[in-house]
């Protein structure tokens, strides 16, 4: 018998080769696999499939093509699934504490199948928010070949001639509370803003970190674009099947991909897209897996340098289904190489450089979903860090469609959430103040919340531009409006937020990248004193146990040492 890989380094070969392994065996015997199919690789196929939005439900469908591709290259596909919590659903209530460290949980369970099982690479195919970086960090962390493919976005929804997303839905809410719009006009928009599977419309977290699974060169290209539904996702689908099996056989690595250069890669596309804030923390985490420092700060430089040139909602017209129509993440990296804003020489999953992959890419004349760098929406990214004495381990916020960039008034100060969507709906806040909701922090919250249905609330009803918000928490990548989210060190630790009293005069200038509160050293150390950390509802079970391990935004929000501190990576045992 001819194998066409040999087993000799390979991890599966703890659970197929030789006597002792029959036990073994006999259970993928019991499954219908060959002799033949068990001396070839073990490729996982894994998905985040499930019934909980139409972000996940057609990656069941997407992975049997994947696996088609994985068999046609000579390896054994062997398909699981991992959880993912979606943000749309758990957002506005303490669901939402659940979805930070759902990410924890996916790049956790996805490691351990593959340890158990002994599977020699993986193909990964995610839809909801943080299960893409989950995956991302499941592959770095194990460096074993990998493949990531994104499940493709939601077609947008029509109301009044409009594309409509799910976050006009959310800014109904206030719309319908201020008195704009009627229940019945509510009603109707919220049945057809999701009118098919995939993920959320717009440039929010699920498309900018799949915009980043091909800047990072985890992706094939052009496999971010095309919508759930459209059936040209299979080709994609049996592509990185059979690219997993190029990976294992030229034996190219997630860290031989992921590299400083392509984190900064990923974060200018980032910028350039008006991407996520959510970025900003998912970035550090998948550095943190390949022991790379590269935190909200590196991240935040390469924002401040990189053009802002895709006109995607929410804080642009369009939705991720035009800039598929117009070529995709390839004609936005094609600019951004020209420019000299991308590092072009990082490899990719196809074995190719980035210039390699792009050197036949033209820019589309006749459309404005992406804009020459000679005509960008704004010089700088369309993401921005800062810091100061309110955030001396940082903050972030997306300026992509503000006009107003620098904003001062006093501190309203909630202690979660709920007390600050209450005092929202019943419009119980002024022009000019800075609404702050704190102890919603990693280790606060715990979990760090986004803040999606206050902040659509506030853009309902008018205030987007009359109010400022921050958080130790996030934000949505829906959010639009000068509101501060990752702000660090967070309250539940005794950060300078978590001192803040009704009326101290905040300062944010997302020009200068500053964010202060008029206060003196001396007057936060003699507030510190009197401080006492407090106890959150969730002493026992995941949250709980979440809290215990969990770091800094600044970092990433990661809960382990990371790959600085391996002894042995999973790829060489």
């Amino acid at each position: 018998m001819t194998k066409t890989y040999g087993k000799s380094t390979l991890p599966s070969r703890h659970v197929t080769e030789g006597p002792a392994r029959a036990p073994h065996r006999s259970y993928l015997y019991a499954m219908g696999l060959s002799r033949e199919l068990i001396d070839q690789p073990l490729i996982g196929v894994a998905t985040t499939w499930n019934e909980a939005a139409p972000c996940n439900i057609s990656l069941a469908r997407q992975a049997q093509v994947v696996k088609k591709g994985v068999a046609a290259a000579g390896g054994t596909p062997r398909e699981f699934t991992t959880i993912t919590v979606t943000d749309g659903i758990a957002m506005g209530h303490q669901g939402m504490k659940s979805s930070l460290v759902s990410r924890e949980v996916i790049a956790d369970s996805v490691e351990l199948t593959m340890r158990g099982h002994c599977y020699d690479a993986i193909v990964g195919l995610a839809g909801c928010d943080k299960s893409l970086p989950g995956l991302m960090m499941a592959m770095v962390r194990l460096n074993v070949p990998s493949v990531f493919m994104y499940g493709g976005s939601i077609l947008p929804g029509q109301y009044k001639g409009k594309d409509v997303t799910v976050v006009d839905v959310f800014e109904g809410v206030g719309q319908h509370s201020a008195g704009n719009m009627s229940e019945a006009e509510l009603n109707e928009l919220e049945q057809v803003a999701c009118p098919s599977a995939g993920s959320c419309g717009g440039q929010f977290t699920a498309n900018t970190m799949a915009c980043v699974s091909e800047a990072i060169g985890l992706a094939l290209p052009g496999s971010a674009g095309a919508p759930a539904p459209y059936e040209s996702r299979d080709a994609y689908a049996f592509a990185s099947g059979e690219a997993v099996l190029n990976l294992l056989k030229n034996k190219i690595r997630p860290r031989d991909i992921v590299t400083r250069k392509s984190l900064e890669n990923a974060a200018a596309v980032v910028a350039a897209t008006g991407g996520s804030t959510n970025a900003a923390l998912h970035l550090p985490a998948i550095a943190h897996e390949c022991g790379i420092d590269f935190d909200i700060h590196d991240v935040g430089e390469i924002f401040a340098r990189t053009p802002y040139i895709a006109d995607l909602k929410p804080g642009g017209k369009y939705v991720a289904m035009d800039l598929y129509g117009i070529g995709g993440v390839p004609v936005v990296m094609k600019l951004l190489l020209d420019g000299g804003f991308l590092h072009g020489d990082c490899l990719t999953v196809t074995g190719k450089t980035i210039a390699e992959n792009l050197k036949d890419i033209k820019f589309p004349e006749g459309q404005d979903v992406v804009r020459p760098l000679s005509n960008p929406l704004s010089p700088t990214g369309g993401v921005v860090t800062l810091k100061g004495n309110l955030a001396p381990e940082g903050a972030i916020v997306k300026v992509a469609g503000m006009k107003n960039l620098v904003f001062t008034g006093p501190a309203r100060v909630f202690d979660c959430e709920e007390d600050a969507f209450a005092a929202v709906e019943k419009r119980d806040y002024k022009a000019g103040e800075v609404i702050v909701i704190r102890y919603e922090g990693p280790k606060g919250g715990p979990g760090m919340r986004e803040m999606l249905s206050t902040t659509a609330a506030l853009y309902g009803q008018g205030a987007g531009d009359s109010v400022a918000l921050i958080t130790d928490g996030r934000f949505s990548g829906g959010t639009r409006g000068f509101c501060i989210g990752h702000v660090g060190p967070e309250a539940a630790v005794g950060g300078p937020i978590g001192l803040l009293k009704d009326g101290d005069v905040i300062t944010i200038d997302a020009i200068k990248r500053t964010i202060d509160v008029a206060l003196s050293d001396a007057e936060l150390a003699e507030r510190k004193q009197s401080w006492k950390p407090r106890e959150t509802d969730y002493q026992s079970g995941t949250l709980w146990k979440y809290a215990q391990t969990v770091g800094s935004a600044e970092f990433g929000a990661v809960t382990h040492p990371g790959g600085k501190h391996e002894k042995q990576m999973f790829a060489d045992i």
